[in-house]
């Protein structure tokens, strides 16, 4: 494998799943999406208790991975405080998601495109788990809201890149985290998700290969005393620290989530 190939992430490999598998994986990915959404929603408006319907969900994320034959390794959870944090992860693939939700500390609200609300189940859970909508017409209402995710201490994530990498090649980042993170005053935390796309590549419709990925959570870089003009620096320092990373050789032994 080339250096190139390895700052990338990407497996040039091809996985030798038997399609059945790829088949069932499919099958539980939809499947557990569908009823955890609708579990959490009824959930929630029954008990009307958001911690009770955020433990579920992330252990429902959890599951989700362990049925369809991924493993979750965690690093780096020893550097976080309490919080809260803008947490900034690379975007490999689909599965970056429940991973980062079922792993790391913290009910963290993710940041999404709008029009992933208007979906029926899915957008009924988001709404419930507190996600954020983010219009791009309209970037001060979700500032708005992440203010008030601040005041109640929970942290966010929000993707700098903005969409997912085709080849687990990092993608130029957004500002959008960084000016949030520097309004809000608080750290962002560079997270870097690797082998997501080996176990979910992009343009397979929804196909998961059993494998292990990893998820490291590098130093939280502190916003403060930092005004607007400081958002290009904080985004080509985070950049830079999750490109090392991710250029970086794998330990002989990781501790398991």
């Amino acid at each position: 494998m080339t250096r190139q190939t390895e700052a990338c992430g990407h497996d040039v490999a091809t996985r030798e799943t038997p399609r059945i598998r790829i088949f069932v994986n499919r099958l539980i990915f939809r499947a557990m999406i569908f009823t955890m959404g609708t579990v959490a929603v009824v959930m929630y408006r029954v008990l009307r208790n958001k911690d009770t319907t955020w433990r579920f969900t992330k252990a429902q994320a959890r599951n989700l991975a362990r049925a369809c034959g991924v493993r979750v390794r965690v690093r780096g959870m020893q550097r976080l405080g309490t919080g809260p944090y803008v947490f900034t992860p690379n975007h490999q693939s689909h599965f970056d998601i429940p991973a980062l939700l079922g792993y790391l500390p913290g009910n963290n609200r993710f940041a999404a495109k709008k029009e992933l609300f208007a979906e029926p189940v899915l957008g009924a859970a988001m709404r419930t788990l507190g996600m954020i909508p983010v219009d791009r017409d309209d970037s001060r209402a979700a500032v708005a809201r992440l203010k008030r995710l601040r005041d109640a201490r929970y942290s966010v994530v929000i993707f700098p890149e903005g969409t997912r990498s085709h080849d687990g090649c990092l993608l130029p980042f957004k500002k959008g985290a960084f000016v949030a993170a520097i309004e809000l005053g608080v750290p962002v935390v560079p997270v870097v998700c690797k082998g997501m796309d080996a176990v979910m590549p992009k343009g397979r419709y929804l196909s998961i290969c059993p494998g292990e990925v990893e998820v490291v959570i590098l130093e939280p870089v502190s916003t403060s005393g930092m005004t607007y003009d400081d958002r290009d620096r904080l985004l080509e320092l985070v950049r830079e620290r999750i490109s090392c990373e991710l250029a970086r050789a794998e330990p002989a032994e990781m501790p398991t989530a």
